[in-house]
């Protein structure tokens, strides 16, 4: 069942969004003295603590770490670690959920590690706007199929792949709620309402779509090896269009 935020609830996320984009922020602030992903996700915690506020993803079904950093081809859920080292070139999504007086607000942006090549720096920027693309659906009125249906078409249009196996999804009182938000295009699903609060996160990739799950129950790589960047804002539907939450 889809909910409809309420007008104190739809408050209370943006409170919780504020804090989410206010880590991410500062993980970008302080990236170029980090030298493996353990280092972001002690920054993460330390910050999100500062904040007043818990991290979603720590133990979120079995989830072993305070966020999620995916490096080169890793498309999503990667496990920080002290032996994933972060070297020049290197492209690194961070993924921060901060629950903060009991709702979530959930971000990501994939960042350079000193000076990308030009086909990373190609695939960030298609990623970064086909996260916008598929914001700039979400009208009350349409349907939830639009989000993917705009998002595939721009990606394809720029010569890059959007991973269909996974998507954004409702958040709230919870992390993760319905409804299940396809980035690719696929049947054209419920109305959009006002009081939605989803997330929009298109995985792109700059080879094939294909996607590799691994043993560890959690990382999820390129089939074929080329990067794969993400970019994630929640975002509330309101009647005057979507509010950016994070």
């Amino acid at each position: 069942m889809i909910t409809l935020l309420d007008p104190s609830e739809q408050r209370a996320m943006r409170a919780a969004g504020r804090v989410a984009r206010a880590t991410l922020e500062a993980v970008r602030l302080a990236l170029p003295g980090f030298r493996t992903t353990a280092d972001v996700a002690e920054f993460v915690a330390e910050d999100t603590r500062a904040r007043g506020a818990k991290p979603s993803q720590l133990g979120y079904q079995g989830f072993p770490a305070v966020c999620c950093t995916s490096k080169n081809q890793v498309v999503c859920h990667g496990i920080p670690s002290s032996a994933v080292k972060l070297e020049p070139g290197d492209i690194l999504n961070v993924d921060v959920t901060s629950e903060f007086e009991g709702f979530h607000g959930d971000t990501s942006a994939t960042f350079f590690i000193g000076e990308p090549s030009a086909e990373a720096r190609r695939l960030v920027q298609v990623a970064e706007q086909a996260r916008n693309v598929g914001i700039a659906a979400l009208q009350v009125g349409g349907r939830l199929g639009d989000v993917g249906m705009a998002i595939e078409a721009f990606v394809r249009q720029h010569g890059c792949s959007v991973v269909r196996e996974l998507g954004g999804h409702g958040i709230g009182r919870r992390m993760h709620m319905d409804p299940h938000v396809p980035h690719a295009a696929q049947k054209r699903g419920p109305r959009l309402r006002a009081g939605m609060a989803l997330t929009i996160e298109p995985m792109v990739n700059l080879g094939a779509p294909e996607v590799v799950f691994l043993n560890d129950d959690w990382t999820v790589v390129t089939a074929d090896g080329c990067l794969s960047a993400q970019f994630e804002h929640t975002v509330l539907i309101t009647e005057s269009g979507p509010e950016i939450l994070t």
